[in-house]
């Protein structure tokens, strides 16, 4: 899961001789959600159900997420999968791209906040009690 940065490959398109020579050499691929959810569970050494359980969705709804049967969930399920599963910020805006929702953005400010408690290695209940202090809404 070691992948080049976003700068280090806009350095390399800038210096090619043409759009087609970067894309042969760096094929471009479109994440899939419940593809990248396994492969942070194997990363993250966690268990499925325990992701699930701790992220606060219906286990029915989880697993439809992790075998790709359901495409579709909130942003906000996507981030408490992502505290659930010990994701970096790097990590979780990776899942949420993943999942076809906008990812974190500091100048918001409940966004920024989230940011901090993916930088804390907060809990998801951390989280929520950290927004629900400061009067923002809380992730599901």
């Amino acid at each position: 899961m070691d992948e080049p940065l976003t700068e280090e490959l806009l350095d390399e398109l800038r210096n090619s001789s043409s759009a087609d020579d970067y894309l042969k050499s760096h094929p471009t691929t479109t994440r899939v959600l419940s593809e990248y959810l396994s492969e942070l569970l194997v990363t993250h050494e966690r268990e499925r159900k325990d992701v699930i359980r701790e992220a606060g969705i219906d286990s029915t709804y989880g697993y439809q997420l992790f075998t790709g049967a359901r495409k579709s969930p909130s942003r906000d399920k996507v981030l408490a999968l992502a505290f659930a599963i010990g994701c970096s910020l790097r990590e979780t805006d990776r899942l949420l791209q993943a999942a076809g929702v906008s990812k974190l953005y500091v100048k918001e400010r409940r966004d920024a906040i989230i940011v901090f408690c993916l930088d804390q290695r907060a809990s998801l209940e951390e989280v929520n009690e950290t927004l629900y202090h400061m009067n923002e809404r809380t992730i599901g």
